[in-house]
């Protein structure tokens, strides 16, 4: 369980690495994409689904982690709002959703995608080292 845990933090790591190239080359797309969550009860429940994988990860390889209090506040606290997130309305997630897509024009999307990019790479050292 551990060795997948490493390898599901590697691959979160890696996948939000890639969001941060998203927002900083496709704003545009990564805005979209942002108001789509919620949408239909496929994505919704997909999404919350998904955002749960890793935040176990983050819990179970707490231990084994140079920073095993901040794995797991971190693993702990995407697990809690994605339960919460399973019983909010799925109608006022997606409002939600295009409420923070209107705020996030593409210039600020592109002005934050460094912080996607520092975080996975931040979970990738604190997985490996």
């Amino acid at each position: 369980m551990v060795f997948l845990s490493k390898w599901i933090l590697i691959l979160f790591g890696i996948f939000l690495i890639g969001v941060a190239f998203l927002m900083l080359l496709y704003p545009t797309k990564a805005r979209a994409t942002i108001s789509k969550a919620g949408s239909t009860p496929l994505i919704n429940y997909m999404e919350i689904t998904l955002r749960m994988v890793p935040a176990a990860a983050l819990v179970l390889y707490a231990d084994f982690s140079n920073y095993p209090m901040l794995f797991l506040v971190l693993g702990w606290f995407m697990l809690a709002t994605s339960l919460v997130l399973y019983f909010v309305p799925r109608r006022l997630h997606h409002q939600y959703a295009l409420k923070c897509a209107a705020i996030l024009n593409p210039t600020v999307i592109r002005i934050i995608s460094p912080l996607s990019l520092l975080f996975g790479i931040l979970i990738i050292y604190a997985t490996i080292s």
